[in-house]
């Protein structure tokens, strides 16, 4: 991020335009819905800029850009759709102390302007770094067809209506309340009665809140996916935005830990297979004692928590604790991985079943019923096999496999920087090692990549001619 975005006060602060033409216009439309005191210096303003000028909406100084015109300024716009004038006036308003916007020369400019979409107060702020005005300019048209009518109405008055609300504890009971009133009761109340009914509607609603008994710690165990975070499930990210606590895995990626609420605790709980770890019962303890303290904790595992996540731990824990939870399935690895190579893990007149089995578990390398796993045609997704790849190799080849049987590893399943490994079983360790394989990786035996496959294909059948 090349622009960090903020919200900066200017009522009754100067802010200046050097330019008088349709860019310095254009930039004036924006900067007039602000309470600033705006300054336009133009030797040759269009009839617009006058009028404006005119009728009190800014000052206008009649002449090129002076050293001074931009002191005590908070923002100096360049908009005089000349190069040269532009640069000069950038430099001038510089030397003043301004912070300053060469118009269209992103380069040359120490902030920028963002498309937003007003509902005053709410205002919402789009930037692409000036990569792709066109796609900032698409979301904001998306926001203001979705975003309702009444919103700026609904925020005033709930700005008015804060104090009373300091009435409510801070932290899980006062964002009830607001949300209560921003997502149901106020735009009911606004339909019904429009603003004169929503001052009524918070005192009524504010009563409710104060009477409603505290609410009791709940425990969300949430799949967070493989990594993608547009994989994660709508329910997923709910959970994420109401938690207290968010206590993660190792492998959930930092672009799903994002969508957590920004005041949320965010724990670190990681482990590893055959590395340091946290213990079991000391995530046991920690989800049950934030509970226990009437917060929303979400749980949140790698892929999906029912697939060797050790739930059933966590779940008897709180049981014993008598704390409610739920559970929020997510897409699991083998999913995933799966899918990035373009097949599927049944076939018909291939395979009528799948195995999810596991490389390690906690006594260290997981046995399986190996006879059945190394018949043909069977397919199999191997979760946390890569350090056990030589160990899985061997068991499946002692117990008949074919040595040329298909094998594909895929290291960061989903993500940005996911790799494909195509193997054979009898290179499979070897493979693995030589890749340097260092990301989460998913094994699935018996298949192969689509194009790999194709491929195999068309060579058997020139051979065979």
């Amino acid at each position: 991020m090349k622009h960090f975005p903020i919200f900066l006060a200017v009522e009754g602060r100067r802010i200046v335009v050097s330019g008088g033409g349709e860019a310095a216009l254009a930039k004036l439309r924006l900067l007039l819905k602000t309470e600033a005191r705006i300054t336009v210096v133009a030797e040759a303003p269009i009839a617009d800029v006058e009028a404006l000028a005119s009728k009190g909406r800014l000052t206008l100084i009649k002449r090129a850009l002076e050293p001074g015109d931009a002191m005590c300024a908070s923002l100096f716009y360049a908009a005089n759709d000349d190069d040269g004038e532009d640069a000069r006036a950038t430099k001038l308003a510089q030397a003043d102390g301004a912070l300053t916007n060469w118009v269209d020369n992103l380069g040359q400019s120490q902030f920028i302007t963002p498309a937003i979409v007003d509902r005053d107060p709410v205002t919402i702020a789009i930037g692409t770094e000036g990569a792709a005005p066109v796609l900032a300019r698409s979301i904001k048209a998306d926001l203001e067809a979705r975003l309702p009518r009444a919103l700026g109405i609904l925020a005033h008055v709930g700005k008015t209506f804060r104090r009373a609300a300091e009435a409510l504890p801070m932290g899980r009971k006062r964002r009830a309340f607001w949300s209560e009133f921003y997502d149901r009761a106020g735009p009911k109340a606004f339909d019904e009665g429009g603003a004169d009914g929503l001052n009524k509607s918070l005192e009524g609603l504010l009563k409710k809140h104060l009477c409603a008994k505290a609410e009791d710690g709940h425990v969300s165990f949430v799949g967070a996916g493989p990594g993608d975070p547009e994989l994660l499930t709508i329910k997923a990210r709910r959970a994420l935005h109401e938690a207290d606590v968010v206590i993660h895995d190792r492998l959930v990626t930092p672009e799903v830990l994002e969508l957590a609420r920004r005041e949320a605790v965010i724990i670190d709980a990681g482990k590893e297979g055959f590395g340091p770890s946290m213990k079991q019962t000391e995530i046991d303890a920690l989800i049950v004692e934030h509970a226990s303290n009437g917060a929303h904790v979400v749980r949140l595992k790698a892929g999906d928590p029912t697939v060797f996540g050790r739930l059933d731990e966590e779940i008897d824990a709180v049981n014993g604790a008598g704390i409610a939870f739920s559970i929020v399935p997510g897409i699991t690895s083998a999913s995933a991985a799966v899918a990035s190579i373009g097949q599927s893990l049944t076939k018909r007149d291939r395979n009528a079943s799948v195995r999810f089995v596991t490389g390690h578990d906690m006594k260290g390398y997981a046995e399986h019923d190996w006879r059945a796993l190394a018949a043909p045609g069977q397919v199999a997704a191997i979760y946390m096999g890569k350090k056990a790849s030589r160990f899985i190799q061997g068991r499946l080849m002692m117990h008949g496999a074919p040595p040329d049987t298909p094998v594909t590893v895929i290291e960061n399943a989903s993500r940005p920087d996911q790799r494909v490994l195509e193997c054979r079983l009898a290179s499979l360790p070897d493979d693995i090692s030589a890749a340097d394989v260092t990301g989460p990786a998913l094994i699935l035996y018996g298949l192969l990549p689509r194009a790999a496959l194709a491929l195999a294909h068309e060579l058997k059948e020139e051979i065979a001619l």
